[in-house]
């Protein structure tokens, strides 16, 4: 009879402080503390996220042990987000993780944040289908915008990626010269369900192969709000629905063409979403009908597991411990940290 194995994620990348604890690949408790401090600043604050850490860390990861249902004794390796991400908030989960693997004289495991994305695919779950191999996910967020082709749980290779800004920054930025709180990618995907996404027209960038670039596009709207504001003083509140659909289409249409090529090249039968934008319902729409037109299988993780989470790392977690993939407490967090194949 197969053991057990219980794994506790810690994920501390940005400004949620979550914990997560998973048991056979199934997630028995999954914690997110957020951090509405820096809606006032109109965007993440890190040293005011990496004093929120400090403060969430303990209690988020008391309470998903108590959820679970488990004792501390129970669990097999402490998975914890090395990075990417903003350095104060890493290292308040990486220096909390060594102590508590080091306390329970158990495995620690380090995890890219960005790898994670893709392996909550595999969070097991009745209502959603996990992905065969190889297959293709578009993983986007505030951060990064990537096309992973994924071989095995922990063999992948990004085969496009953005240049400069993330499709995430290129919501939020648009919010915000549009007066919307942060943040505002989820407000514009809001606004833009009432919105003709025909109103008005963005230019598409024209990157080679299958890397993307959003600055062009975040600039070409920033002038256009600037010129019509000019014009109308009332422009923006007139017409906030169809800029919001106008502007989402373009984004989203932008990293759907490049990942249309992908799927060609690459000749895979499943395809999937992951990170923070894989929330956005009409990326999450699109990719279904994708899959429908292209008869190929579609994975599209639960809205919980887009966003930031610990269950994401407890589950590759689960992954690197069957393979004994560890680390020592010499390790460090690291801001900016590039995916590597680690099967072995």
């Amino acid at each position: 009879m197969k053991r057990d194995i219980i794994i506790l994620g810690i994920e501390s990348s940005c400004d949620d402080t979550s914990a997560a604890i998973s048991k056979n690949g199934n997630i028995l408790a999954n914690l997110v503390a957020n951090q509405d401090v820096h809606s006032s600043y109109g965007g993440v604050v890190p040293e005011l996220a990496s004093r929120a850490h400090q403060q969430n860390i303990l209690p988020v990861v008391d309470q998903a042990i108590k959820i679970a249902n488990i004792e501390k004794g129970q669990i097999d390796a402490v998975a914890f987000t090395r990075g990417p991400g903003l350095l104060g908030s890493l290292l308040v989960g990486t220096s909390f993780s060594k102590a508590m693997a080091m306390g329970l004289d158990i495995p620690l495991i380090e995890v890219n944040h960005m790898q994670a994305h893709v392996m909550s695919h595999f969070i097991l779950n009745k209502d959603i289908e996990v992905p065969g191999f190889p297959f293709l996910c578009l993983t986007v967020s505030g951060g990064h915008t990537e096309i992973v082709l994924v071989k095995d749980y922990l063999k992948m290779e990004v085969v496009g990626r953005t240049i400069d800004d993330a499709v995430g920054e290129a919501f939020d930025k648009a919010a915000k010269i549009l007066n919307l709180p942060y943040p505002g990618g989820p407000l514009i995907d809001k606004h833009a369900r009432s919105g003709n996404a025909a109103a008005y027209n963005f230019p598409k960038p024209n990157i080679p192969d299958l890397d993307y670039s959003f600055s062009g596009l975040k600039t070409a709207f920033l002038y256009f709000i600037r010129d019509q504001v000019k014009d109308s003083p009332t422009f923006i509140d007139d017409h906030l629905a169809d800029i919001c659909a106008s502007y989402q289409k373009s984004l989203i249409e932008t990293v759907l063409d490049k990942f249309l090529r992908a799927i060609a090249e690459y000749k895979v039968g499943h395809i999937g979403i992951a990170g923070g934008v894989a929330a956005n319902s009409y990326l999450r729409e699109r990719v279904a009908q994708i899959g429908k037109e292209k008869t190929l299988q579609v994975s599209i993780p639960k809205l919980e597991f887009c966003t930031d989470n610990a269950a994401m790392i407890a589950i590759t977690g689960h992954h690197k411990f069957q393979k004994e993939l560890f680390t020592d407490q010499t390790i460090g967090a690291q801001a900016r940290y590039q995916m590597i194949n680690e099967e072995q």
